[in-house]
């Protein structure tokens, strides 16, 4: 089964403090002249997902800019400070009722491209009955992944700076693990020295 994307949203997060970067807000940070986040929203909307949902926090006003003319829709998290749970939860409930699930992708990783993630709903879809599919890299879990509608509820409860990772292991026997080897999945930029691999693996052209 090929994705068809017409009921599958996708939620870009992109509100945390950047605290790990040591300084600069890592969203902001260029990759091929364009700031980190745009790539990845850029991927998201490529991919045909709809509505692709930015959610933002720190610096809102600066990682909106930066993504001008994109026409995603935006959502801004008073709570970002209190974890990524938060604003996996705001993202969440800007969903349509239409949508059967929600690609959930990271704004600081900026090699997850168009196709890859149409191949992560692929994936989901190909299988009814399952609530998530995720990428696995070097045997680990990793984004971004799809969530079905039907654990959105369960989304709504957790807690503290963490996503939906302890959910979905509590289910584990309906998740779909899809093997992918680039190392895409794998590299979020949020420490100088995922900032030099980003450079090493993919330099800028």
């Amino acid at each position: 089964m090929t994705a068809s994307l017409d009921r599958i949203a996708a939620i870009v997060l992109a509100a945390g403090r950047s605290t790990r970067m040591g300084g600069p807000n890592k969203l902001l940070l260029e990759h091929d002249g364009k700031p980190l986040v745009r790539l990845a929203a850029e991927a998201a909307v490529a991919s045909g997902a709809t509505p692709v949902v930015v959610v933002t926090g720190h610096q809102a006003e600066a990682v909106e800019a930066a993504l001008e003319g994109l026409g995603v829709q935006f959502v801004r998290n008073p709570r970002y400070a209190d974890g990524l749970s938060t604003s996996l939860q705001a993202g969440v409930a800007a969903l349509p009722e239409a949508a059967d699930g929600v690609v959930v992708a990271l704004g600081d990783m900026p090699l997850v491209d168009a196709p890859l993630i149409r191949r992560m709903v692929a994936a989901f879809e190909a299988a009814p009955g399952s609530v998530a599919a995720v990428p696995v890299h070097g045997g680990e879990w990793h984004n971004p992944v799809v969530i079905a509608r039907a654990l959105f509820p369960e989304i709504a409860a957790l807690t503290g700076d963490a996503g939906a990772k302890k959910l979905l292991e509590r289910r584990r026997d309906q998740v779909i693990e899809a093997p992918i080897s680039d190392i895409a999945v794998a590299l979020d930029v949020d420490t100088p020295d995922a900032l030099a691999k980003l450079r090493d693996v993919a330099p800028p052209a």
